[in-house]
């Protein structure tokens, strides 16, 4: 039987909220892992105990309001405008729990989080960052923009072989405990990039970032590039979206 994962399509929403909500879909995920482990079900499917059900995956969509997020091995130095000036421009800030550096998420940019069980799929962290990237690369290539990896970045960039030319199209950072993952991506699709000045981008100051329009020249369709990068993370994964909130979210 496919994982089951619950697709929530959010809109804007401001960032606090939606990182302790993540929070709360990891625990329960981790007291399912465990309240199963200690009643001997490991490994048995869906239905198999109608009180300790194989824990159910999510996935949300969001587009946050201006803010820079820090991750914990990130430094807090690579965030070059003063506390002022992010406050005048309407910018919040927060230190958190994932890996990686200090990144820019704002209107314009698709953000991806998947809370996976990945005992359902493979115990292997980094094979699941490059199955993030991957499946933002298919879309790019879906749009006819060549994107790619570069050796001991993480991310999706565009000009590889361009070496100092490359620019980043989109972030990667996650957090994952006992086998189940939070955070994840952000994907520019129509961002303002002058934002991105404000801060180091992911610590590397020696390349560039970029978006999806930039890259077509023109304004880039959010709700069809959702339904493509959604296609490609089930294809990778092979999960089951749940249906009821597929239709839920296509009406809104």
């Amino acid at each position: 039987m496919k994982p089951l994962v619950t697709f929530h399509d959010l809109g804007r929403q401001p960032y606090e909220p939606i990182w302790r909500h993540q929070e709360v879909l990891m625990k329960e995920i981790i007291a399912q892992k465990i309240a199963r482990r200690n009643a001997g079900l490991e490994g048995l499917e869906e239905g198999d105990s109608a009180a300790l059900k194989v824990p159910k995956s999510h996935l949300i969509f969001v587009e946050h309001p201006h803010v820079l997020t820090l991750g914990k091995s990130g430094d807090a130095k690579h965030v070059v405008a003063s506390p002022e000036r992010l406050k005048a421009l309407g910018v919040e800030y927060f230190p958190i729990n994932r890996g990686g550096d200090i990144t820019y998420h704002g209107p314009g940019q698709l953000v991806g989080y998947p809370i996976l069980d990945l005992d359902q799929y493979f115990n292997d962290i980094g094979k699941y960052m490059r199955y993030l990237e991957e499946a933002i690369m298919r879309t790019c290539a879906d749009y006819g923009v060549a994107a790619g990896r570069i050796e001991g970045l993480t991310g999706v960039w565009v000009d590889v072989e361009k070496g100092m030319g490359a620019r980043k199209i989109a972030a990667l950072g996650v957090k994952c405990s006992r086998w189940v993952t939070m955070h994840g991506f952000a994907f520019n699709l129509n961002t303002d990039l002058q934002f991105f000045d404000l801060i180091v981008p992911c610590g590397i100051g020696d390349r560039g970032v970029t978006s999806l329009a930039q890259e077509c020249g023109r304004e880039i369709d959010v709700k069809e590039v959702k339904a493509k990068i959604l296609d490609h993370l089930t294809n990778l994964f092979g999960w089951h979206v749940g249906l009821a909130e597929l239709r839920k979210n296509s009406e809104s």
